[in-house]
């Protein structure tokens, strides 16, 4: 099955948010500590990708989708450090796929995507961090990212129950 990627601008990125609603709910719904707490509605989702649609209109985050037969099935952003003295970092955030759409690929090309995204914008460094011992955690190691430790306890499963999260840096090769 054949996954395309897309980069949205602001306007595309609000145009996708009941689609990315849905794919962040389905995530939730399925376990997923990306921020959210049970019982967790589509409006809540969708409320969340307008406001990352603002941030994209603003520069702050850039928004790469992933879709299968035209549907989108996966999302990751990259969103470069506000600090003045970060010129070059960013932070891979709300790296999702839908569950139905898992172990096809789509998490390592969302991922090399949001990083050539942030390369091409001078952020070679980048920082995340993800559930330890998760897929998702597997997947940053296949990628290259660095383990640089586990904090435990550090947020909520979405049905409630503490996690340990890991956090994860890689430097990019900069062809500059």
């Amino acid at each position: 099955m054949s996954v395309s990627l897309d980069t949205l601008d602001a306007a595309a990125a609000r145009d996708a948010a009941p689609a990315l609603a849905a794919v962040l709910k389905a995530c939730v719904d399925a376990g997923a500590s990306v921020g959210f707490m049970q019982p967790f509605s589509l409006e809540e989702a969708e409320r969340f990708w307008r406001g990352v649609a603002d941030d994209v209109g603003q520069g702050k985050a850039i928004l790469v989708v992933a879709r299968m037969r035209g549907k989108i099935v996966g999302t990751a952003q990259a969103r470069p450090a506000p600090q003045p003295n970060q010129p070059h970092r960013f932070d891979v955030a709300k790296m999702l796929v839908r569950p139905a759409a898992r172990g096809r690929g789509i998490g390592a090309a969302l991922l090399a995507r949001v990083e050539a995204e942030a390369l091409k914008r001078g952020r070679w460094l980048g920082v995340l961090d993800t559930v330890t011992d998760t897929a998702g955690y597997r997947l940053y190691e296949r990628g290259g990212w660095t383990r640089v430790g586990e904090i435990p306890d550090f947020a909520l499963w979405p049905q409630g129950g503490l996690c340990p999260t890991t956090v994860f840096c890689k430097r990019l090769e900069r062809t500059a």
